[in-house]
């Protein structure tokens, strides 16, 4: 690890104001992706701002048809909230299955979306419910702020100040975890919206993404058949040492059939 300077900030106003400081700054949530690049000298940021102390970011509020949580909010806190499981059961559920208990008793939900990291849980649920990502500048869709591979569209000084999740009609989450790291091989985020049906994909590809093909035939029936025989091309998805892009492309058939036969019960 390089050498580096902390500072813990007290409030969203406080961090916005080091970052614009400081370029090279870089935002510390739960730590659970950051240290551990850090550690094998994969990044290198010469400040780190600590956001655990700022209760503003924290919290769970559930008002008007929607599920706002806040940036610094534990995984562990949204898989246990009462809130979250009686309005959108789905997302509590896919809380619990991120990495183990450290993980989520440590990581939080603003850290994991604005990482973006291609295997993550989090951003299947922002994009299949439609989700709203508040900054301390602006609001962003989740169909606009997932950009690529660990890219978003967060900018210089933008930091994460809640996500805000509309409760659906119903939602579920299926997902083929690696057994060492819980990552998703293939993650599928299926919710019958106000929009019409979202199918969202993780772990697969080089970012999340969404199959327009799937939400089309979800639209006209919303029944595991529907998806049945729909396939995903193999070609731009991920192939390494845990699973070919064939594998992955065959995954999220199976997934996606599971999570909307989970969504209906």
């Amino acid at each position: 690890m390089y050498a580096f300077n902390y500072q813990k900030t007290k409030s969203v106003a406080d961090a916005a104001a080091a970052l614009g400081k400081n370029a090279d700054a870089k935002l510390l949530a739960g730590g659970q992706s950051l240290i551990a690049a850090m550690k094998l000298r994969l990044s290198q940021p010469a400040q780190l701002l600590d956001l655990g102390d700022v209760a503003e970011l924290r919290g769970i509020k559930v008002d008007g048809g929607a599920v706002t949580i806040g940036a610094m909010t534990r995984h562990a806190e949204v898989a246990s909230s009462a809130d979250v499981k009686k309005a959108i059961p789905a997302l509590a559920a896919l809380a619990g299955m991120i990495g183990d208990r450290m993980v989520r008793n440590m990581g939080t939900i603003g850290g994991s979306v604005a990482h973006n990291d291609p295997a993550a849980d989090y951003p299947a649920a922002v994009l299949g419910l439609g989700a709203t990502v508040v900054t301390n500048k602006r609001k962003i869709a989740a169909d606009d702020f997932f950009k690529g591979l660990f890219e978003t569209a967060l900018q210089a000084g933008e930091i994460i100040t809640a996500v805000s999740f509309p409760v659906p009609k119903r939602a579920a989450y299926m997902k083929f975890k690696n057994p060492a790291s819980r990552y998703a091989l293939v993650g599928v985020f299926v919710a019958d919206t106000a929009g019409g049906p979202h199918v969202a994909v993780t772990g697969a590809g080089p970012g999340v993404f969404r199959v327009p093909e799937m939400e089309k035939a979800l639209a006209a029936k919303f029944a595991p058949e529907s998806v049945a025989n729909i396939a995903v091309k193999a070609s731009g998805l991920n192939s390494d040492i845990h699973a070919s892009a064939e594998y992955r492309a065959h995954l999220i058939t199976v997934m996606a059939k599971r999570a909307v036969a989970a969504a209906l019960t």
